[in-house]
Parts: structure tokens; C-alpha cells; sequence
């Protein structure tokens, strides 16, 4: 069933979990409050939530490189504990998300992150394309909400859909990841290199190097 921003913040702010955990769990249990809590409890993201307030600044940068040395990334992701940042769980942890870095390719980590011109920008293309179809300006922007939330989920690593399980979007992995360890987690900063990426290939006149070299 569909259902409202109201409903997703008041759940939210109940539990503390995510936008898409609060808005899934709410659609599991047809709109019911405290089935959607429940919903939250069993999968370990309300326990996750309680958890969000403590800090988290041990942890570890994690490295991933792909296509033989071609793509590279590194990832800071934090924790409560030393002990923890050592953990196993936590350590394939580290290594997933670089590794999801490396294939998904977002541009930060989460939404509030997005310049706030890059975010306009995106919002006049999708409202110019949506007046083309003559719809009221009411319909206009919630056709732009929904698109904007694609966006998000495009580019802000939290909400991409993760690459080893699709069903799940990093958030939740890192919300499963944090109830299963017991301590608070945190995708702090990654960046990415791509080889020779920025740079302008020079491009050699080969009809010159053919004269060149017959002395010509």
C-alpha cells in the first residue's frame, strides 16, 4: 500500500531508523504503526537506531582495486572500538562497501551531502520534461519528488541498491551490520581514482608519424 511522508517521519523519529527502513516496514504491515515497529525490531534496524547517537571514531580505511590496477578506492568507515574495528564482521564489512564503491560508482555518501545546485539543477530538468506532458502543477511536483528520489538513490552511496544483494540498499546493510556487532557504524568519506581519469590523452597524427619515420 502507499504510504505517506507523515506516516515514514513519525515512525522515523519513533525508532530512529532509516527513511527507506521506516517506509519498507510501513508497506510490510499495511500502514499499521505497530506492526511496522515490530517489523523494524525483528530485522535488528530499531536496535541499529538506538545505537545512531554514540560516537564513532575508531574504525578503519578500507582499500578495494579492480581491473588491474585500473580503478582504486579507499573508504573510512567508523566505529565505537578499537576491538570492534578488528572484528571480522566489521572488517568484510569495510571491504564490501569498497569494493560496492568501485562498481556502483556514487558521489557521496549520503543525501545531504549533494551540492545544493547540483540538486537544482536536476529538479528544472525533471519539471521541464514533466510540463511537457500537460499535467496540473500539483501532479508536476510529485512526478519531481519521485524523480529526485531517484536521483538519490543514483548517487548517494546509502541509498544505492547494494551490488552483492540488490534487495537491500547499503543503508540496511550497514543497519544489519551494526546490530549485528552491537556498536555504533558509520560510512565517514571515500574517493575514488580511476586511471588517467582528468587527464587529456594526446592524440598523435599518424599520417605525421608515418613521414617521420620514412624520413620524409
Amino acid at each position: 500500500m502507499a504510504v505517506t511522508a507523515a506516516q515514514i517521519n513519525e515512525l522515523r523519529k519513533s525508532t530512529g531508523a532509516g527513511m527507506l527502513d521506516c517506509k519498507k516496514a510501513l508497506e510490510e504491515s499495511t500502514g499499521d504503526f505497530e506492526k511496522a515497529v515490530d517489523y523494524l525490531r525483528k530485522k535488528g534496524l530499531a536496535a541499529a537506531a538506538k545505537k545512531a547517537g554514540r560516537a564513532a571514531t575508531e574504525g578503519a580505511v578500507g582499500c578495494y582495486i579492480h581491473a588491474g590496477g585500473k580503478i582504486g578506492v579507499m573508504v573510512e568507515i567508523n566505529c565505537e572500538t578499537d576491538f570492534v574495528a578488528k572484528n571480522e564482521n566489521f572488517q568484510i564489512f569495510v571491504k564490501d562497501i569498497a569494493m560496492h564503491i568501485a562498481a556502483a560508482s556514487p558521489t557521496c555518501v549520503r543525501r545531504e551531502e549533494v551540492p545544493a545546485d547540483v540538486l537544482e539543477r536536476e529538479k528544472e530538468i525533471y519539471r521541464a520534461k514533466a510540463r511537457e506532458t500537460g499535467k496540473p502543477e500539483n501532479i508536476i511536483e510529485k512526478i519531481i519528488e519521485g524523480q529526485v528520489n531517484k536521483f538519490y538513490a543514483d548517487v548517494c552511496l546509502l541509498e544505492q541498491a547494494y551490488v552483492k544483494d540488490p534487495d537491500k540498499t547499503i543503508e540496511q546493510y550497514l543497519n544489519e551490520t551494526i546490530a549485528k556487532i552491537g556498536e555504533n557504524m558509520s560510512i565517514r568519506r571515500f574517493t575514488k581514482y580511476v586511471l588517467g581519469e582528468g587527464l587529456e590523452k594526446k592524440e598523435s597524427d599518424f599520417a605525421a608519424e608515418v613521414a617521420a619515420a620514412a624520413g620524409m
